[in-house]
């Protein structure tokens, strides 16, 4: 997501060069609604992003969206923001990592996509396809959420959401915050102080996102 980077790296230049490397930049409260055919393959997964209030607002001041500051959107701003998100370069994953067996599944781009405004924070979803579809009685499946570079920082805020399947039980896994914290320090560590600003703030940063990753565990009855 080149704009998320974009906004966020250019409101942190007026920070001091040891501010830069205070990631992540980015906050999102994702949440996962889990979606099953008629055959109960998980066939798709709908993806909701809510970004913090800073963020929200740096995204409506590039726009020029909102100037009265009322948290209110008129219909033609309410457009205007539809897929403001969605605009992934070549390769990128879409920060959803989907496994099964320890094996990666594919996972289509975004598709169907929704965003709006509310209480300050801008909320967007949008739907990935497994194709095919999986068959959960083989065994269960990871769906870890992370930004490998850890500019953006995920938590899976409310529980997932199981559409077309009654058999099934999705619980919510946290990483062990020593350990994260561990690696967290020893990537900084790693740091070279001839870097830039920018270097530190947009592409460099070591990836250490999957330490951080909160996951949904999937699991279903035959």
């Amino acid at each position: 997501m080149f704009i998320a980077r974009h906004l966020a790296a250019a409101a942190l230049a007026v920070l001091p060069l040891t501010k830069a490397y205070a990631h992540p930049h980015i906050f999102i409260d994702a949440g996962l609604e889990l979606i099953f055919d008629d055959q109960t393959k998980l066939s798709a997964v709908r993806v909701t992003w809510a970004y913090d209030e800073f963020y929200s607002l740096l995204i409506l001041e590039d726009k020029g969206l909102d100037p009265d500051g009322d948290g209110v959107l008129t219909d033609t701003e309410q457009k205007s923001i539809q897929g403001f998100d969605m605009n992934w370069t070549p390769g990128f994953a879409g920060d959803l990592y989907a496994l099964q067996n320890d094996m990666p599944l594919p996972l289509s781009g975004p598709l169907d996509f929704t965003a709006t405004l509310k209480d300050g924070r801008l909320i967007s979803t949008h739907l990935r396809r497994f194709d095919p579809a999986i068959a959960m009685t083989d065994a269960p499946l990871r769906l870890q959420i992370y930004d490998p570079e850890y500019y953006t920082a995920y938590t899976v805020a409310s529980d997932p959401v199981l559409q077309g399947h009654t058999g099934c039980r999705a619980r919510i896994v946290v990483p062990d915050p020593t350990e994260a914290s561990k690696a967290f320090e020893a990537a900084l560590a790693t740091l070279g102080t001839d870097q830039t600003l920018d270097d530190l703030a947009v592409d460099n940063f070591p990836a250490i996102g999957a330490t951080f990753a909160e996951e949904v565990q999937l699991t279903c009855a035959p």
